[in-house]
């Protein structure tokens, strides 16, 4: 793809000067190309490093942003409604031989735009994944959940009801938010600006969480405090903590760890333990 991310980059710098001709001819087909690999799982807006961090690929995220600039409007066949949009479904003519090779259940009302990944044995219910998003492994995307654009959620994640995972693409600069394999978001949580929740993590409902949201840890005998980051196996719960402002003390809200996901090879044991000792709303 070394060939492919060059044709990108020189597109992306003259971005505003492309030519129908040059769009027809090579950006259109290369672009196709981004995608279909965004598609099948075998290129990603953002993956693990090896190191315990993750590494954005920028080039991807011009191509999706290009794939706008190309694209015009047009009727997008929706099942039992239609839009007028750039972008098409992934699964809106898909047959039961393209379902099965995509080995994810989808319910009605869930859309999927093209772009995006979703995994074998992911289940979305009623519920959109916009383009150049990650979907792993046995995820389940429920009701009204949104995963944004180049958000990347792992493997037997759960979304539950209303979940709010923001989308990147602008700034370029900017992060995906990213959640690692085996979290719990709990109902009606938004996750947004980049925020990575680590493997394991259990957000209880409500819980907001931007790039500068205060994630306070009280499970030791001092508190600490971070931004953008939930620890691996760390239980979060929404809060708020005052704060002085130039016309009073306000209540500010913010995030607490109050516990950790005990350890266990059955995840569904270790997490229904874990909400029933520390009482956690999901």
């Amino acid at each position: 793809m070394h060939e492919l991310e060059n044709l990108i980059d020189d597109a992306w710098e003259r971005r505003s000067n492309l030519s129908p001709g040059e769009i027809d001819a090579t950006l259109k087909p290369a672009i196709d190309r981004v995608l279909d690999a965004l598609e099948a799982g075998t290129h990603r807006v953002a993956e693990p490093d090896g190191g315990g961090g993750w590494r954005v690929h920028q080039w991807l995220k011009k191509a999706v942003l290009l794939y706008f600039r190309i694209s015009a409007n047009r009727v997008v066949d929706g099942g039992a409604m239609h839009a007028f949009d750039k972008v098409p479904l992934r699964f809106a003519a898909a047959t039961e031989a393209d379902f099965a090779a995509a080995g994810a259940r989808v319910v009605p009302g869930a859309l999927v735009r093209r772009g995006a990944h979703i995994a074998k044995d992911a289940v979305l219910m009623p519920s959109y994944v916009n383009i150049g998003a990650y979907v792993g492994a046995g995820t389940m995307v429920d009701t009204w959940a949104t995963v944004g654009s180049c958000a990347q959620i792992g493997a037997d994640v759960h979304l539950s009801g209303g979940v709010g995972i923001g989308g990147v693409l602008e700034p370029l600069q900017a992060a995906p938010v990213i959640v690692e394999d085996g979290a719990f978001i709990g109902s009606r949580c938004i996750v947004v600006e980049g925020v990575r929740v680590g493997a394991r993590a259990v957000l209880g409902a409500n819980v907001v969480l931007t790039a500068t949201t205060p994630i306070i840890d009280m499970r030791g005998k001092k508190k600490s405090e971070m931004r953008g980051v939930v620890p691996a196996g760390a239980i979060v719960v929404p809060g708020s903590r005052t704060k002085k402002l130039p016309a009073g003390k306000a209540r500010l809200p913010c995030a607490y760890i109050i516990g950790e996901r005990s350890a266990s090879t059955d995840l569904k044991t270790s997490l229904n333990d874990a909400l029933r000792e520390h009482a956690v709303s999901v």
